[in-house]
């Protein structure tokens, strides 16, 4: 029975998938018991530092003032998900018009040389009846 061998992309894509798995979880096992906190926390944190006074909001978050108190967890986390799906969305498409974009200038690059070959074809052809 003949062995399957895995192709140089195969293998790329599954290091990189290994070492994306290892990047999420090595933090958790590396730092037992640490709060993670969001970027949000970390900046009044630092502010807090920096001025010497606790960190006042600007302003009130408009789904926050609309319906008059503060949004549930699985609300923020479903308007974030959402917000992510939109922005991948956007992202995948640009690349795969700049990747279309790239075949079909292939295309149009060889459909050009090509008609130049019969031009000149044509060309050597009628100089020769004069």
């Amino acid at each position: 029975m003949k062995k399957r061998r895995m192709s140089k992309n195969t293998k790329t894509v599954l290091i990189l998938l290994v070492i994306a798995v290892l990047i999420a979880v090595i933090p958790l096992f590396a730092r037992k018991g640490a709060a993670f906190g969001g970027s949000d926390d970390a900046g009044s944190v630092m502010v807090e530092e920096v001025r010497g006074e606790s960190y006042e909001p600007w302003f009130t978050p408009v789904l926050e003032s609309l319906l008059g108190g503060e949004l549930p967890g699985e609300v923020e986390s479903l308007i974030f998900c959402v917000q992510t799906g939109i922005g991948v969305g956007i992202i995948a498409f640009c690349m795969g018009r700049l990747v279309e974009r790239k075949k079909w200038m292939k295309k149009y690059e060889e459909e050009k040389s090509e008609i130049k070959g019969k031009d000149k074809e044509v060309t050597k052809g009628h100089a020769g009846d004069r």
